[in-house]
């Protein structure tokens, strides 16, 4: 029997010795190893014979996983709960790798917590996987509020910037000031110099639009076509239309070329303005629509200029 468990011990001991993963055994009341798989030294550069304490676990980890992972690990082991951690460890020549620690926790006949042991997993190439997903799931998130083609915000992103703006004027009895503005002529834009021209004038606009404001709550958007948006926040009717008209200056100082307008021979817009100070039965839509029929006045009155109401809009 004696020379069977001999045997039974080495085939296990090859067995464990012959994987990736590298098993560990410490005791709980000396909280020392007392045993760890020679895999550790070609992983970390750290020879078995130097992992003598839980110290040295804890010593040889990322000083931003330490306290939270120790602490996590030791308290699992005294409610003598079976876990697992994900952290860096600290290799010899002083780089890190990801390890996965997966522990489990051994009791006595008394139920009283007696070793700990568990595998060690290099988790490096997980890890590099989960960064790029994650990564790649942020630029996604990212474009998928931004305008492809002038690299603003789209109409999604104002569709939320919008709705947060308002819950939080109504909240607070605060103005809110929207502006819709549109290239007057663009049709004839297009069909005149070419959809690559166009495209390249809507790129121009978006970016002088872009600075009319200097807040870091103001909030600009292409809402479609040769279509933009400024929400802004706390402002009222005049501010509203001072920045309005300074919208409308920057597009004619610009002076982009456009033979086939009608109203001059460059580059202009029509805005309309609208300033609310939102109650609990007002709806967002409506405010948009109404100051969607501003701007569309805007155009029936020659274009290149702006449609707005002296007084705050009530909506009854």
């Amino acid at each position: 029997m004696t020379d069977t468990a001999s045997i039974d011990h080495a085939v296990y001991k090859t067995l464990l010795e012959s994987t990736k993963a590298i098993p560990w055994k410490i005791d709980w009341k000396s909280m020392t190893f007392a045993y760890i798989g020679p895999q550790i030294e070609t992983l970390l550069g750290w020879s078995s014979s130097s992992w003598v304490s839980a110290q040295d676990w804890a010593e040889r980890m990322h000083p931003e996983d330490r306290e939270w992972v120790v602490d996590f690990c030791v308290s699992q082991s005294r409610a003598g709960t079976d876990h697992e951690a994900d952290y860096r460890a600290l290799t010899k020549d002083g780089s890190y790798v990801w390890i996965r620690d997966v522990v489990h926790v051994m009791r006595n006949a008394d139920g009283e917590v007696e070793a700990l042991i568990g595998f060690m997993f290099d988790i490096s190439e997980r890890k590099k996987t989960e960064t790029k997903l994650i990564d790649l799931q942020k630029e996604l998130e990212t474009l998928s509020f931004k305008d492809g083609l002038t690299g603003v915000a789209n109409r999604r992103m104002f569709d939320s910037v919008m709705e947060a703006e308002w819950s939080l004027a109504r909240r607070n009895q605060q103005t809110l000031s929207l502006i819709m503005l549109d290239i007057d002529y663009f049709k004839q834009y297009n069909d005149h110099y070419g959809h690559i021209k166009g495209d390249d004038c809507l790129k121009r606009v978006a970016q002088i639009l872009g600075s009319a404001t200097r807040r870091s709550r103001d909030f600009f958007a292409r809402f479609g076509g040769e279509e933009f948006m400024l929400v802004l926040p706390e402002t009222d009717a005049a501010s509203a239309i001072k920045i309005a008209e300074r919208c409308r200056m920057l597009i004619c100082k610009e002076s982009i070329p456009h033979e086939k307008s009608e109203v001059t021979p460059m580059v202009t817009v029509s805005l309309g303005v609208g300033t609310i100070t939102p109650r609990d039965h007002d709806e967002p839509l409506r405010f948009i629509e109404e100051v969607d029929k501003r701007l569309y006045q805007a155009k029936q009155r020659g274009r290149n200029c702006i449609v707005n109401e002296s007084e705050t809009l009530t909506m009854d």
